[in-house]
């Protein structure tokens, strides 16, 4: 990788110094909350793959989640690279550590913890105040939904992600807090995998009040289960905004839309 270490050095001077740094995203979803930070024009890179913003200009590829171009990455100069968990592996993290290149990784296990994000986000690059302003209008927002449905018995929900094989969500996913903003409860939150594989007769023996299908399409199938609750009483829907699972905060007003559909049907 000849030139790296000079590139490098240019990086940090054009970088986290002055304020507003190069920023290169590797998660659709942290890239969209550079969008909704105002600061679109910082981004200088991205990783393939994933649902990008329409309103995203076209930008450097720096590779896809299989195959990271280091030496592309530190070519465009950046000042902070966004990070995902599963973004890339742990080799590629290392040596972008080892390069000084700064870092943040983004961990959202609750709809709270994307109004934290938001702030550290904007004091990273130089847009605290609107930082500060998004994070303090999801907590309001949240914590009118929080208000708004709880108490009573909470629906218990089946989240589909997929259908052959049958695949649901854990236990450590931001959705479940979403669910629970709008009191209900994911069906296998004592799961611990991200998206673990479940057998339709675990989804028999549990019995949903409710299901959710991430896509349209795998809705239908659920009728040839008349025997489950959710089915009989036709509460077998898609989920209404597919923003639901693109851990930005966008993703608040597709949990508003979520707590509209599970209670008004």
């Amino acid at each position: 990788m000849k030139g790296v270490g000079w590139l490098f050095a240019a990086a940090l001077w054009c970088g986290l110094a002055h304020g507003e740094p190069r920023v290169v995203s590797l998660a659709p979803s942290m890239t969209e909350l550079m969008l909704e930070l105002g600061a679109g024009e910082l981004l200088v890179g991205v990783l393939e793959g994933g649902e990008q913003p329409a309103s995203l200009p076209d930008l450097p590829s720096v590779g896809n989640h299989h195959s990271l171009n280091i030496e592309r990455l530190v070519g465009l100069r950046p000042g902070l690279v966004l990070l995902w968990p599963d973004s890339i592996g742990a080799a590629q993290r290392e040596q972008l550590r080892r390069f000084g290149i700064p870092l943040y990784e983004a961990r959202p296990r609750t709809l709270d913890d994307l109004a934290d994000q938001a702030e550290v986000l904007g004091r990273l690059i130089g847009r605290e105040a609107t930082g500060a302003a998004l994070a303090n209008e999801v907590r309001g927002r949240l914590a009118l939904l929080r208000e708004r449905y709880r108490g009573g018995e909470p629906l218990r929900v089946f989240y589909q992600v997929w259908d052959a094989p049958l695949y649901t969500l854990g236990g450590r996913q931001v959705i479940n807090d979403a669910l629970g903003a709008c009191g209900a409860v994911n069906l296998f939150a004592d799961l611990q995998l991200a998206a673990p594989q479940v057998s339709l007769e675990a989804v028999l023996a549990r019995d949903p009040d409710v299901i959710l299908a991430s896509d349209p399409s795998l809705v239908p199938g659920w009728s040839a289960w008349p025997q489950l609750k959710a089915v009989r009483q036709e509460l077998v829907f898609a989920i209404p905004d597919r923003g639901l699972e693109r851990p930005s905060l966008q993703m608040l007003g597709a949990t508003e839309r979520l707590c509209q559909l599970l209670h008004d049907e």
